[in-house]
């Protein structure tokens, strides 16, 4: 047996489910020493995602223990900035509802006010009220696009944005130094809200100003909420804002968090929103949408007659240039934002707008810290922020309804969302992106991954020279220090713009991503530059993987 068998008995000496008591009786039984030193040979990290992982025994998993410390922590660090209220929401995925009771508990026994919402719901409903009812701080009990197996703790500060540096150091410190669980505080005093605050984040919704501008509403949508708890919001919304054909996939519509219909509940992982695209085509639906099980991303589909199937789902760039534009064409002044990891093109919208323009770090965390006037925020994971004022956060509910009216306004004119497209491509140029990733079993791969390319830097990717290099571990640019490496590659030799690969590990999954532009002016017509952009971004994958040392899959 290893040394972590003693770290397991004393696990479960305090551990107050019987669910996890049981599953490390057995390990401890068997004397199963890989999953002892999996469970207990390392810990969650609390970081700027909070905590996220697998359901089970120990620190190194999602659990009742973990989630009564990190309650604990939060609210020691809430009393030493005088925060005295958190408001609390949860999902429908395994020990969500079990988790917010804890979070719910502890903190009344330390003396915060603690409101839970009154059952599984949007994580963008939850980001709401925090500002709604005036609460210090925010937590979600939400994995979002996470598989099955997993659950996560989402924190946020009283400006309803989740919380970033210094604060996630300073609450993982708290965290650290809470003892035996038995020496938590627990109180039944905390508050179950009614429907006020998810009718008040209808309202909100329902009622945008472009919303309330533009009359177009003739448009027929098929809708999955993939298994997850947007189906109810999201049709009670639609039907507020006036749009009335939204069918929605059966078969994904309840919630349900053993996720029975796709591998991953996320709707970029390839499959996943196949039944909504079928449902489209037997109902005549002129756009499909998706949002993965907490609601607060979007993925849209539409017809293309080129696509297996006769449909397509747009890229997340795709989408988020998209919104800006329809935004910015309705004079919606102030901050447009997005990642380093998203379109440069954004850029160049707000450029010749004349509106202010920022890059962040990948998340929602740092697009929302980019201004005071920030309007509009997007990352090329299928996030959206377009009513900051609403959810300051990815919504994708608000992004669902502003993505019905485009298409609406589109169709009255007699055009269409890829339409559009093109047309901004004969404006902007093509400007294409990729991505390639790689799901690790060990997540020290990713780590070994990246140092190959620091200590053997690639000169030429694609057949294009690499010009700049920037390790983000070091910062600058104006962006604090985080892992990853950003290639700049010159395309001026092929007749094309700049060129960009960034590589990074994902924030809230064991995956090593890689995220690929290329620009290429449009001469003879958008569909030869966009051939020529999926050439050239295939030719660097090919290098790129070559130059990471293991297999990659596009479009993961």
């Amino acid at each position: 047996m290893t040394s972590y068998a003693e770290a397991a008995r004393s696990w479960l000496a305090e551990d107050p489910d019987p669910d996890t008591r049981a599953e490390l009786s057995q390990l401890l039984t068997a004397g199963d020493e890989q999953a002892l030193t999996d469970r207990f040979g390392s810990r969650l990290e609390f970081g700027t995602a909070g905590l996220r992982g697998a359901l089970g025994a120990g620190p190194n998993r999602m659990n009742r223990a973990v989630v009564i410390r990190a309650a604990a922590g939060l609210a020691a660090y809430l009393r030493g900035i005088g925060g005295t209220a958190v408001v609390i929401g949860y999902d429908a995925r395994h020990k969500s509802d079990v988790f917010a009771r804890d979070t719910a508990s502890v903190m009344a026994g330390l003396g915060i006010t603690a409101s839970v919402l009154p059952r599984p719901l949007p994580t963008p409903v939850l980001a709401f009220a925090i500002r709604h009812l005036g609460a210090a701080a925010g937590v979600m009990v939400t994995a979002s696009h996470n598989p099955p197996q997993d659950n996560g703790y989402k924190v946020y500060l009283g400006d309803g944005g989740q919380i970033v540096p210094p604060a996630d150091g300073e609450i993982s410190a708290e965290i650290d130094a809470v003892g035996a669980l038995s020496s938590v505080p627990r109180s039944d005093e905390w508050t179950v809200l009614d429907d006020a605050v998810p009718e008040a984040y209808l309202d909100a919704v329902s009622s945008m100003p472009l919303l309330r501008a533009l009359p177009q509403r003739d448009i027929a949508i098929a809708y999955t909420p993939l298994h997850g708890v947007g189906r109810d919001v999201v049709v009670a919304a639609f039907e507020r804002a006036g749009f009335a054909t939204l069918h929605v996939v059966q078969q994904q519509g309840s919630p349900d968090p053993d996720f029975p219909t796709v591998a991953f509940p996320n709707p970029e992982e390839p499959g996943a929103i196949d039944l909504a695209m079928s449902l489209a085509r037997s109902t005549s639906a002129d756009l499909v949408l998706a949002n993965d099980p907490d609601a607060d991303r979007c993925a849209v589909a539409v017809p293309d007659a080129d696509a297996e199937g006769g449909w397509r789902m747009l890229r997340g760039d795709e989408v988020g240039v998209l919104l800006a534009d329809f935004l910015l064409e309705h004079g919606v002044v102030g901050r447009y934002a997005t990642t380093i990891v998203s379109s440069s093109l954004l850029s160049k919208l707000a450029a010749r707008h004349d509106v202010p323009y920022s890059e962040t770090l990948t998340g929602f965390k740092w697009i929302v810290q980019s201004g005071a006037d920030l309007v509009y925020g997007y990352e090329e994971a299928l996030g959206y922020c377009v009513a900051p004022t609403i959810a300051r956060d990815k919504d994708g509910i608000s992004a669902a309804l502003l993505l019905a009216l485009l298409a609406a306004t589109l169709k009255a004119r007699g055009s269409t969302l890829v339409t559009r497209l093109d047309e901004i491509a004969m404006t902007y140029g093509v400007y294409a992106t990729d991505q390639l990733s790689v799901r690790v079993a060990d997540i020290a791969d990713i780590a070994a991954a990246v140092q190959r390319l620091r200590s053997a830097k690639p000169a030429v990717l694609g057949g294009l020279p690499v010009i700049g290099i920037d390790d983000l571990s070091l910062g600058g640019s104006g962006l604090p220090p985080t892992e990853g490496l950003r290639y700049h590659l010159d395309g001026a030799a092929r007749g094309y713009g700049a060129a960009r690969v960034v590589v990074r590990p994902s924030g809230t999954e064991p995956k090593l991503k890689s995220y690929l532009e290329v620009v290429v002016p449009v001469s003879d017509s958008v569909s030869q530059a966009r051939l020529q952009a999926r050439r050239q971004l295939h030719e660097i994958g090919v290098d790129l993987t070559l130059a990471l040392g293991f297999d990659t899959s596009s479009g993961a």
